[in-house]
């Protein structure tokens, strides 16, 4: 009996190979890339799936005293105190939309601990690698962690590397200075 379930599970395992986004023709694979796709100023981007932690609503924080603007406040998420940094706020712009609408995107990656408040979340995206272009675009503020983009259509995804981000000494500052 347990034979049975162990062929069924590998025909399904099969026909969800034949159904992938990788396969283009019979033989040939194509290759694709993946990320977290979100909205920033108007704007499309696409955070590579290794530099997201995960995605949340923006959970209650409390603000905190002595902060830049764009440090919203901390939030206890699943125990651990997590810094709420609002992207757009960091740029220097507003955001169109009500707060509950927005998104979080949590980073945790060596010592950074912190979320990020988007526009919205798009979920996972995947692009052909043939359509990635050396040239991305984004707003001017954010050059410095773009790292081209993708063309799907006639959308531009530019790559945001949050990695980037974190390792800016300007975000690792959110100590306002008097």
């Amino acid at each position: 009996m347990a034979a049975k379930g162990f062929i069924k599970l590998l025909e399904i395992a099969e026909r969800s190979r034949q159904r992938t986004l990788g396969l283009a023709t019979a033989g040939q694979a194509a290759e694709f890339w993946s990320g977290v796709g979100f909205t920033l100023g108007g704007q499309y981007f696409v955070a590579p799936m290794g530099e997201v932690a995960e995605v949340l609503a923006v959970p209650r924080y409390t603000s905190v005293p002595g902060v830049k603007n764009w440090m919203k406040g901390l939030a206890n998420v699943r125990g651990r105190l997590l810094p709420i940094m609002d992207l757009l706020s960091f740029l220097n712009r507003p955001s169109a939309l009500h707060d509950h609408r927005r998104r979080l995107i949590v980073v945790d990656q060596g010592d950074i601990f912190s979320g990020l408040v988007v526009d919205e979340v798009l979920g996972m995206q995947h692009f052909s690698v043939n359509d990635y272009q050396a040239q991305g675009l984004g707003l001017p503020e954010l050059e410095p962690y773009l790292q081209g983009g993708f063309q799907r259509d006639g959308r531009l995804w530019s790559v945001f590397l949050v990695s980037r981000l974190v390792e800016d000494p300007q975000f690792l500052q959110a100590a306002a200075t008097a």
